[in-house]
């Protein structure tokens, strides 16, 4: 970690790069409010170099998750002939559905 004495003062070719990065456009006006105003927000986020962070373990999310799975299980499913009974249209075997890619918009 850095110490948060060694970080240099935010410039205007930063700001202007990011904003850049970020696809705005801003006044020369908005560049030096944002110098400022980015500048004081680093400075907020260096705050919390401050805290002791050494018997903390690691975690992914801030509040404790679990991810409950059920167990897979085979289960009776539709037929082929019952799945295309509603289709509105069908070779017997597949659905058809209108073509959309190569300037499609036709049924297959």
């Amino acid at each position: 970690m850095a110490d948060s004495l060694d970080r240099q003062p935010l410039s205007r070719e930063t700001v202007v790069k990011v904003a850049r990065l970020a696809r705005l456009k801003l006044t020369p006006a908005e560049i030096d409010d944002y110098v400022g105003k980015l500048g004081q927000v680093l400075g907020y986020v260096e705050m919390l170099d401050e805290v002791d962070v050494t018997d903390i373990e690691p975690m992914v999310h801030a509040i404790e998750l679990r991810n409950v799975f059920r167990a897979d299980e085979v289960l009776p499913s539709l037929s082929r002939t019952d799945a295309l009974k509603n289709a509105p249209k069908t070779d017997g075997v597949c659905f058809l559905v209108p073509q959309i890619l190569d300037g499609g918009g036709s049924s297959a």
